[in-house]
Parts: structure tokens; sequence; C-alpha cells
């Protein structure tokens, strides 16, 4: 407890639990939520979500065994925060992110829109943005292969990243059996806690699915109370489903 209270005041954010459902309202910056993931969310569980490739605090990577990647070799080797729901998929809620705003204007005097302006200008998308409960640890290359795609069911898919069975093909992509109970239960929160992001009717009933199919185990259980702790808020779905195995 008392690491999380240190770090707490270090990056500027209150530490407090709160009985009332809603998302995260008070960290706003992506940089501090990766710092705070590496630094103490996964302290003792340096492992990336869909391929078990050990990270250390500089952000390097010993990929696992058998391990491949089509593309992106350069960043195979290093640690990014992947967002489960895509910003993209929420980003473009922001009128920000699809239009502009006045006020992004680059150095050269250029207008800019997307993911830059809705960080700078709206405080709504830098929660969602920096929301750890959405935020996991990936291998580069994986994350830089997934891009914004939904996840769906390829059972005719073939695997794309050699010994780590994840699968990517027409821009969708089917994760891991392993982690599709935590994605379904990250989504379902996201759904809930945040008004501009809106699932379709296809894949809310596949993160349902996936919810029933794939129950929590004792690491996401650890991870959630760890993230309230910083965070101030639950996620319900994770929460409520570890009270209920015990854990």
């Amino acid at each position: 407890m008392i690491m999380f209270q240190k770090l707490s005041v270090v990056l500027g954010i209150a530490l407090f639990s709160s009985s009332v459902w809603a998302g995260n309202t008070q960290l706003y910056s992506f940089s501090k939520a990766k710092k705070l993931l590496t630094n103490v969310v996964y302290a003792g569980h340096n492992e990336t979500f869909y391929c078990k490739g050990h990270f250390d605090l500089k952000n390097n990577i010993v990929l696992p065994e058998g391990f491949k990647t089509p593309t992106h070799e350069k960043r195979a080797h290093k640690l990014e925060w992947e967002h489960a729901v895509p910003a993209e998929n929420f980003g473009r809620a922001f009128a920000e992110w699809r239009d502009g705003h006045p006020k992004c204007i680059d150095s050269k005097g250029k207008s800019f829109k997307g993911r830059k302006c809705a960080e700078k200008m709206s405080k709504d998308f830098q929660l969602m943005q920096s929301d750890m409960y959405n935020l996991y640890p990936a291998i580069g290359a994986v994350n830089a292969i997934r891009s914004n795609f939904n996840y769906a069911e390829l059972p005719s898919a073939e695997i794309t990243f050699g010994t780590c069975p994840m699968k990517i093909e027409g821009k969708k992509a089917e994760p891991p059996a392993y982690t599709k109970g935590t994605i379904a239960r990250t989504y379902l929160y996201f759904e809930a806690e945040y008004p501009q992001y809106h699932m379709g009717d296809a894949m809310k009933k596949l993160m349902q699915a996936w919810d029933k199919m794939y129950p929590v185990d004792a690491w996401e259980c650890e991870r959630a109370k760890r993230i309230e702790k910083l965070q101030g808020n639950p996620n319900r779905f994770v929460k409520e489903a570890c009270e209920k195995a015990g854990l």
C-alpha cells in the first residue's frame, strides 16, 4: 500500500476507493497511466497480454520461444501499451478527432485533427485514453498489426505470430483464448461507463458470450484491484465476478 501511495503522489493522482460505478474521472495523462501500469500494476507480473513475453522497466521484451512477426520486426522487441477498445473506435465520437479544433494548429500554421487534436482539446477523451482498465502490455509488433481491428472468432485463420496464438485476418483479430474473458469484461465496462462508446449488436453478443465462457482468474482480479486503488473506480464486471469466485 505504501508503494501505491508514493507513486500516486509522484504522478499527481489521488488515491481513494469509490463506491459509485463510474469510468476514469481523475487520470488525464496517458503517459502517467503507462508509468503506473509498468511500475505498479504489473509489478511482479511483467508479462505481455497476448503472447506472454517478459518485459522490464525499460520496456524491453524477451520474446517467447518461437515468436515470429510478418512485419514490424523492430517493434517486436519493445513493450507498447495497447488499448483493447481501440482509441480510434471511441475517438471518432469526439468532434476534435473528426473535424479538428481552431486551436489544433501545428508549428507551421497548419491545422490538424485526429488523435492529437482530441488529446489536446478534449478532457473526456484524455480520461478515456488514459483508463488503465483498457490498457494492456503488448509486443510492439502485435500492437501494430492488430491496429484498430475489432475482435472476432476466426476459426479458419492461421496463427499470425508463430507460437503466439493470436490471429489477424481481414481487418479482424482473434486473441488467444486465455485473454478473451478479460477483453470481454473490458469492453462491457467501457460501454457501461462511457456514453461516448457503443458496441454494435454483433460485438456486444460476442463480448457477452466470452464473458460467460471465460471466467476471471486470480491475476485478472489482482490487476483490477491494483487499478482501482490507483485510478479510484472499479471495473464492476471484473469486481463482481471476482467476488462471486472468491478471488
